[in-house]
């Protein structure tokens, strides 16, 4: 291995796929590299057999769940924001050509023990039984001044200054929304995970809940999110065609992958005896364990189901959000259900998530008040694993390490650690202003 390269990504997990298309398509030369003999790494997707091998061991899945090969099973599943950042790559590298989408049912908010649709809109918000008379009436002024609210147009900012003004001012104070209708904005609409956010300028919130309400009116569904058919295991493939095209190298099942250190800074990646050269590292923390911290743990419960989440209104494909203080706890907790519409389970099937922030060492008990949800299932599987950030800094040993994945049902956080890291290694902003009309998606069952 004579060349020597740009940069030299290892691990083909969906963060990585993204930065190496999004580099190749700068026309970096660069090299991607994966111990395993299949994409995805940790955001991998399994069939039926794969999935039994990985969670049971030796024993085969039981005959009543159908054949194995009607199963994509996303080991981290998330829906993405139809007008969201990761759409915005997807047609900024124009790798929308290789997916096909498809919007997702629902997307729902558990408060005082039901399940509830999420409103977003001033329309939605009279309609809503999560609120009194006239918590909807505060609520749809609220809506209807995220709506008409444009950065460029002073009038529209009712002469706050939301660069400034905290997030809780403007939800609780001017607006006189109650706790309950914070609590959904901000864990439902938002999409944060904690409620830090109220003491955050204000003009996040509003952005945040602007993206759901246009993302939502996209494609005229239950939700503002659409999915991949056959589930996000054709992502990393589908990035990993995009470099290449832009004459990116891929190398399935090269072990080791040894990153070379001189005075400090990464200068090449050893396997099998061979050293290909290069001048940054981009890679996955299980890649450079010296060089990460561990800030967390994941509980997910993994469901196979014959029916929709119940409450859901029969949705075929469901988000519902737990915002931490319905549990008391301290994290939010997230369902994900997806099924044979979106071609990841054979017909009649449905696979469900269930995950958080593991607070505790005993993901059954603690993922019970979502499991409890669901209904009936047919097969459940646990898991839990360590969340993972860098420690390192990359403009001094040229090494670009990701953010292991969160508990979260959606692609917003994830995305955001691509954008950051894009910078970090390009030392330039990702442009992401594109024709949203490129990418489409389909509401028929």
């Amino acid at each position: 291995m004579d060349v020597e390269y740009d940069v030299i990504v290892l691990g083909t997990g969906l963060k990585e796929c993204i930065l190496s298309g999004l580099l190749s398509v700068d026309g970096l030369k660069v090299l991607h590299m994966d111990r395993n003999d299949y994409y995805g790494g940790e955001s991998t997707s399994l069939n039926l057999n794969q999935l039994w091998k990985r969670f049971k061991g030796g024993d085969p899945p039981p005959a009543e769940l159908g054949q194995s090969k009607d199963y994509n099973v996303d080991m981290v599943p998330k829906f993405m924001m139809a007008n969201g950042a990761l759409v915005r790559v997807l047609i900024h590298t124009n790798v929308t050509k290789y997916l096909n989408f498809k919007a997702v049912d629902g997307s729902f908010v558990y408060n005082k023990g039901k399940v509830h649709k999420v409103p977003a809109t001033d329309v939605e918000a009279l309609k809503s039984p999560l609120m009194g008379l006239f918590e909807k009436r505060r609520a749809r002024k609220f809506f209807i001044y995220v709506q008409d609210y444009d950065d460029n147009d002073p009038k529209s900012h009712e002469g706050l200054d939301l660069s400034k003004v905290p997030a809780k001012d403007v939800i609780s104070k001017k607006y006189g929304l109650d706790d309950h209708t914070v609590e959904f904005i901000g864990h439902a609409l938002a999409l944060y995970r904690d409620d830090s956010f109220l003491d955050q300028p204000a003009i996040d919130v509003i952005r945040r809940v602007k993206l759901y309400a246009e993302s939502l009116a996209r494609f005229q569904g239950g939700s503002p999110y659409i999915y991949p058919l056959y589930g996000l295991g054709e992502l990393p493939q589908a990035f990993a065609r995009l470099s290449a095209v832009y004459g990116g190298t891929y190398m399935l099942n090269k072990p080791e992958c040894k990153v070379e250190f001189e005075d400090g800074k990464a200068i090449g990646v050893t396997s099998e005896g061979e050293t290909a050269k290069c001048k940054k590292v981009v890679c996955d923390p299980s890649y450079l364990p010296d060089k990460v911290k561990k800030v967390g743990k994941v509980a997910r419960a993994i469901c196979i189901m014959s029916h929709p989440i119940a409450h859901t209104h029969d949705a075929h494909s469901a988000q519902v959000i737990i915002p931490q203080k319905q549990l008391g706890r301290k994290s939010d907790m997230y369902l994900f259900c997806c099924s044979y519409s979106h071609n990841v389970a054979p017909k009649g099937k449905y696979i469900a998530f269930v995950t958080t922030e593991a607070e505790t060492d005993n993901p059954e008990v603690e993922l019970k008040p979502g499991i409890d949800l669901l209904g009936a299932v047919d097969q459940i599987l646990f898991d839990t694993y360590d969340r993972y950030e860098p420690t390192n800094d990359g403009a001094e040993d040229h090494c670009f390490i990701s953010t292991s994945y969160d508990a979260t049902t959606h692609f917003e956080s994830t995305v955001q650690d691509v954008i950051a890291m894009y910078s970090k290694i390009t030392g330039k902003a990702l442009d992401l202003s594109v024709d949203l009309s490129a990418a489409s998606a389909s509401n028929d069952e």
